[in-house]
């Protein structure tokens, strides 16, 4: 009897998963979705993702600490992990290593698309936003908690003030070449 194939014996190893990462104002959710877009696979927002108790959290305008985040982050790992398409991007900050640690925990394979900016380039995009408010002191704080990729950790990054044509081409050519396509 001919061996017999599923898709989705091939999807798990096959399978490119995207953290789309960077402060505010870098565009996360924009390349992701294009990014996913020209990938022809799922896009999700990861702010959608909180558990109830930080949605309640930041609308009452506490800002979430680590004991929040951890489990956030563990539920993007496992969507990135799950996924039973072709693969999937995820919009997260991801600022932290070890926030990055904790989504490879459940998704090791996982390649980070770090939009990166100066905080000129970043504010005056902000500033551009309909909808959201982020005052310079907290970009600012956001720069510096950020923790730029380790030459270890799967990984693109790409510099946010060229055009948006020539982001969406660098960054899914990084992903093809990270995840050896």
């Amino acid at each position: 009897m001919p061996p017999h194939h599923t898709e989705g014996q091939a999807a798990p190893r096959a399978a490119t998963r995207v953290v789309v990462m960077g402060v505010s104002g870098s565009g996360k959710s924009t390349i992701g979705a294009l990014v996913a877009d020209a990938m022809d696979i799922p896009f999700l927002d990861g702010d959608s993702l909180h558990p109830m108790a930080n949605i309640h959290k930041m609308a009452a305008g506490t800002p979430l600490n680590d004991e929040d985040r951890w489990p956030w982050l563990e539920i993007v790992g496992n969507e990135l992990a799950d996924t039973t398409a072709s693969g999937i991007v995820i919009a997260c900050s991801a600022l932290k290593r070890s926030y990055r640690d904790v989504i490879r925990g459940k998704a090791p394979d996982t390649i980070f698309l770090h939009l990166d900016g100066s905080l000129e380039v970043l504010s005056s995009r902000l500033e551009g936003r309909s909808g959201h408010f982020m005052p310079p002191a907290l970009l600012e704080s956001q720069l510096a908690t950020l923790e730029p990729l380790g030459k270890d950790e799967r990984g693109v990054v790409i510099d946010v003030a060229a055009g948006i044509n020539d982001l969406l081409a660098e960054a899914v050519a990084g992903i093809q070449r990270v995840a050896g396509q």
